[in-house]
């Protein structure tokens, strides 16, 4: 069973509204600035390049200060699972599901999810900082197999995008578009997964 991380295990409610008030800005600039430069974050650029690109996009001076913070907010914010994925996770871990998570994510982000003791029941998590390559690449998925030590028709796989879940149908993946964990758990029982 393979999660992404973002909006599906972490909803992003509140965090771009956040964002935007830390730094002082409307939030729907600080939407876009964000999301500009995500992929190159993702694939591994360091956090102080891409809030630097975020806050020149903003008109904001590159402090130093403000983009730690920034930064903090951000991996503080998509490292903390709501009630509702832990209670799907802990369902899974008691059927004795083996857990993944699958994830376009920063390193520090990779790392802060990786300390939080709510992965202790993953057995993988791979994130595309760790290997430069984000979804919906098909190398991406390719990769995931291997590292998961998987076979594609081994794998249940949720995502929130569209062409992400395509992307791992084409590899063989049994992939979903995120509806709610609820909707999961049906998808999941009728799949024989969980009881």
């Amino acid at each position: 069973m393979v999660f992404d991380l973002g909006e599906v295990l972490v909803p992003s409610q509140g965090l771009e509204r956040r964002l935007a008030a830390e730094l002082g800005v409307p939030e729907p600039e600080l939407r876009v600035a964000y999301r500009a430069h995500r992929r190159r974050h993702d694939l591994g650029d360091p956090p102080h390049r891409y809030w630097s690109a975020v806050f020149a996009d903003l008109g904001l001076p590159p402090d130093p200060d403000r983009m730690d913070a920034a930064e903090r907010l951000d991996v503080t914010f998509w490292s903390a699972l709501p009630p509702t994925s832990s209670m799907l996770l802990a369902d899974l871990a008691r059927a004795k599901v083996r857990l993944a998570v699958l994830s376009n994510a920063p390193r520090g982000l990779a790392a802060a999810v990786r300390a939080a003791a709510w992965s202790g029941p993953f057995d993988r998590m791979l994130f595309s900082a760790d290997v430069g390559l984000v979804k919906p690449s098909q190398d991406v998925y390719r990769r995931a197999d291997v590292e998961f030590r998987t076979v594609p028709e081994q794998v249940v796989f949720f995502d929130d995008r569209v062409d992400n879940v395509r992307a791992a149908v084409a590899h063989g993946w049994d992939a979903h578009l995120w509806r709610g964990a609820a909707a999961a758990v049906r998808l999941l029982r009728d799949r024989g997964v969980l009881g």
